[in-house]
Order: structure tokens, then C-alpha cells, then sequence
């Protein structure tokens, strides 16, 4: 068994991991500095005496500890969250890294990078495999967050060449699942909240931009098989679902889902906001054996569930 870091791991993504870590036996630690991990995601695991909580900033020097692995999932990852200030998301993806990286360097320890489909900017090229490079805003208002992940691939392959750190790096495509923030702005938690609360769904643009939605356990199973997989298989490869659906397919299956009556209401279509994105997963097929096994309705009908409870 290992002794595992997870940074962000009271966010929406890491607190899954961590509590998929600790039901296969590891010691887990998870860092995160609350800006939006949440402490309502990991309380029922504090009681593991195989879990433990650090508060800090990935982008500070971090505390010695001695560990076998890093998830590095630390970043907000909604646009209303990393535009709040965009200099601090930047110095977490670049800075962060970078302190892990050494971190990893100096342990011997294998490490992971929570990339994003974002790297690929609004795409020329459909559906998107590894290889392609973006089409990307280096000046725009979601820059902070995609440029930021740039970089740390960068850094990441820098240290893997330079110093050969082991790396494996992910490219994470729209995912949904329980303890989605429900503040967070993503369009899942959106309309749902929105439908369950009996107001009109918010639709940017006409309707017509296309996203491909990953169910988080499909997610999670995906990171922990790519860490475990032979060295060798580094990435960058994309982990996320190819089927791919409009906003208004979208809110359909949210409104038939939740019973409701809301009606759509159509809103200008932000700054930079990607037409369409789909991850092309025959990279991620071929390595790791890997693929989504949850349909949207069934991801859909979980993460209703969750907010009825918890919104």
C-alpha cells in the first residue's frame, strides 16, 4: 500500500479520488486550500485514520512530507471561479506544479497532472486527439486557466526529460457527478439547480455548442488505472466521454429528469466559450484499456439525486 498525495482533494474531483484511495487501502493525504474544496466533501472520510487533511496553497513552499505518489488536481477549475483572480489560478497551475514537480524530483515519487480539454482552446479540429495543438487566446479572460495548464504540461515534460521525474498526464473533458459545487457555474449544475428550483434554464448562445459529459466515477477509474499503468505511458492522453450532445439535448433530458416546468432562457454566449469539444480517446483505448462505461441518464439521474438532497 501506498502513501498517497492528493492536492484539491476536498474538491469535486479529488474527494472521489481520495475516497476511492482509501477503499483500495492507501494512506491518503489530502491538501487543498479551500478556495473551492469544500469540507462537506470529505467529512465522512476524516474518520479513516488513513486520511489526513493539510490546509495550503500548492503555489507556497510546501510541508515536508514524505510520500509514493502526487495527484496534482489542485486549480479551480469553473470559469466563475478562476476569473475571480485570475493571477492566483495562473500561480496555481504554473507555480503549483512546479513545487510538486520538485517535490516529486526529490521523493522519487511518481506524479499526476490534472490537464484539462481547455488546452485545446476553441478547436479547429474535431473530435480532438492528443496531438493536436489549439486553438487558443493567450489574452482572454479564461487564459488564466488555460494557458496555466499549458505551461504546467510543459513543466511537467521538462522535469520528466530534464530530470526523469515520473509523470502521467491527463486531459480531463467535461465531467459531472455528486459534489459538483452548486455554485460553480458548470452547465450540469446549472440547469439542474435551476430546474429543481423551478426557474427558467440558462442557455448562452443559441443552443447549438456541443460538450461531451464524463460521469465522475467513469473519471476517477480512468485516473487511477493511468497512474498504475507501466511507466512508460506518460501522456498526455485525454480522459473524458465521446458522446456528444447540444445544450438544448441537454437541458431536454435535465427537464424530463426533474419533472419540472421550466422553461429555456437564452443569454449572449461569453467571451472564448468553445463551439464544440469532444475528446478523441484512441490513445486513451489503446494504453490503458479505458473507456466510459455510465450513460448521460444514468449520470444525470445520480447527480439529481445528489441535489435534492444537498442544493
Amino acid at each position: 500500500m501506498k502513501k498517497i498525495l492528493v492536492t484539491g482533494g476536498a474538491g469535486f474531483l479529488g474527494s472521489h479520488l481520495c475516497e476511492k484511495l482509501l477503499n483500495q487501502g492507501h494512506t491518503v493525504i489530502c491538501l487543498d486550500n479551500f478556495f473551492t474544496g469544500r469540507e462537506e466533501n470529505i467529512e465522512h472520510l476524516r474518520s479513516n485514520p488513513s486520511f489526513q487533511v493539510i490546509r495550503h496553497d500548492v503555489s507556497l513552499p510546501l510541508p515536508e512530507i514524505k510520500v509514493d505518489e502526487i495527484y496534482n488536481l489542485a486549480c479551480p477549475a469553473s470559469p466563475p471561479r478562476y476569473q475571480l483572480d485570475p493571477i492566483q489560478t495562473m500561480k496555481t497551475s504554473v507555480l503549483g506544479a512546479l513545487n510538486l514537480l520538485e517535490m516529486a524530483r526529490l521523493q522519487n515519487a511518481k506524479i499526476f497532472q490534472a490537464s484539462t480539454s481547455e488546452v485545446y482552446g476553441d478547436p479547429s479540429v474535431h473530435p480532438q486527439p492528443e496531438s493536436y495543438w489549439g486553438n487558443v487566446n493567450t489574452i482572454g479572460i479564461r487564459s488564466c486557466y488555460d494557458e496555466g495548464k499549458r505551461a504546467a504540461e510543459t513543466l511537467f515534460f521538462d522535469y520528466h526529460r530534464q530530470h526523469g521525474v515520473r509523470i502521467k498526464v491527463v486531459r480531463i473533458f467535461n465531467t459531472y457527478g455528486p459534489r459538483m459545487d452548486p455554485n460553480d457555474g458548470r452547465v450540469v449544475s446549472n440547469f439542474i439547480i435551476q430546474a429543481l428550483r423551478g426557474q427558467d434554464l440558462s442557455i448562452y448562445g443559441d443552443g447549438s455548442q456541443t460538450r461531451s459529459f464524463c460521469y465522475v466515477d467513469d473519471l476517477i477509474e480512468g485516473f487511477i488505472r493511468f497512474m498504475n499503468a507501466d511507466d512508460a505511458i506518460t501522456g498526455p492522453l485525454n480522459l473524458g466521454n465521446p458522446c456528444e450532445f447540444t445544450m438544448l439535448e441537454l437541458t431536454e433530458k435535465v427537464l424530463a429528469l426533474t419533472g419540472t416546468s421550466s422553461k429555456l432562457s437564452f443569454k449572449p454566449l461569453p467571451q472564448d466559450d468553445p463551439k464544440q469539444r469532444q475528446p478523441d480517446l484512441t490513445a486513451t483505448k489503446q494504453q490503458l484499456d479505458w473507456q466510459p462505461t455510465i450513460e448521460l441518464e444514468e449520470g444525470l439521474r445520480h447527480t439529481i439525486e445528489y441535489f435534492r438532497k444537498h442544493a
